[in-house]
């Protein structure tokens, strides 16, 4: 009785070939396409842009690194993104290069800084709050002016040194715990009426002492001494 063994490359069949590619590498990834261009603004309305932009009609939002408003006439940088539409990333020319230039932003602003210099011809800071807040603070012009409705001023000591002091008011209430003032010159009051009243002392002290009524001249006391 013959027996047929066989052959082993026909009684294990050839382990299949693996496939090399990780389940992570075949999974499709979401990418997102972006294309640059520019745009001529025409209009501003409602934070939208309407541009036009390769010869067609387009509508853009600004982009939040864009602090620099633009305005109607100006040449911008674009960003065209497929699923989010047209953003103005800069403004690269003015069409009046003269114009003022105006940053603004959505919400508030915050500028932080180790040394900051403004350094313009004309610089104007516009909103409902600005604050300033610094460990020294030092403003030098040659000519100051500040207008306002209500004007409070705190610190713990303020001092005033200049050529000449004119102040106009309508009233002037002051009070202080010790007032001493020193002048060099003439100091001299004129007013309708003066009065001037000490709970314990009242000093006059001069090397000559002038006392002139017009029309009357009254001393009253408990004692009166001349001399």
């Amino acid at each position: 009785m013959k027996q047929t063994l066989a052959s082993p490359a026909h009684s294990h069949r050839a382990p299949a070939q693996r496939d090399r590619r990780s389940p992570r590498a075949v999974q499709p990834h979401a990418a997102t396409s972006a294309t640059s261009t520019t745009a001529t603004v025409l209009d501003v309305a409602d934070g939208l842009f309407s541009l036009r932009c390769a010869g067609l009609p387009r509508t853009a939002h600004r982009a939040a690194s864009c602090l620099l408003a633009p305005a109607p006439g100006d040449l911008v940088a674009c960003l065209d993104l497929a699923s989010d539409g047209l953003w103005i990333v800069a403004v690269l020319r003015q069409a009046q290069p003269d114009a003022t230039l105006t940053l603004r932003t959505a919400g508030a602003m915050r500028i932080e800084a180790a040394a900051l210099a403004l350094c313009a011809p004309e610089l104007a800071l516009e909103g409902e709050t600005i604050g300033v807040r610094a460990t020294r603070l030092q403003v030098a012009s040659d000519e100051a002016e500040l207008l306002g409705g209500r004007l409070k001023v705190l610190g713990a000591t303020l001092k005033v040194i200049g050529d000449s002091l004119s102040t106009v008011f309508d009233r002037v209430a002051h009070f202080s715990k010790h007032h001493l003032r020193t002048t060099e010159g003439l100091d001299r009051v004129h007013a309708t009426q003066i009065e001037q009243q000490a709970s314990q002392i009242l000093r006059l002290s001069s090397e000559h002492t002038l006392v002139n009524g017009e029309k009357l001249v009254k001393a009253r006391g408990a004692q009166i001494h001349f001399g």
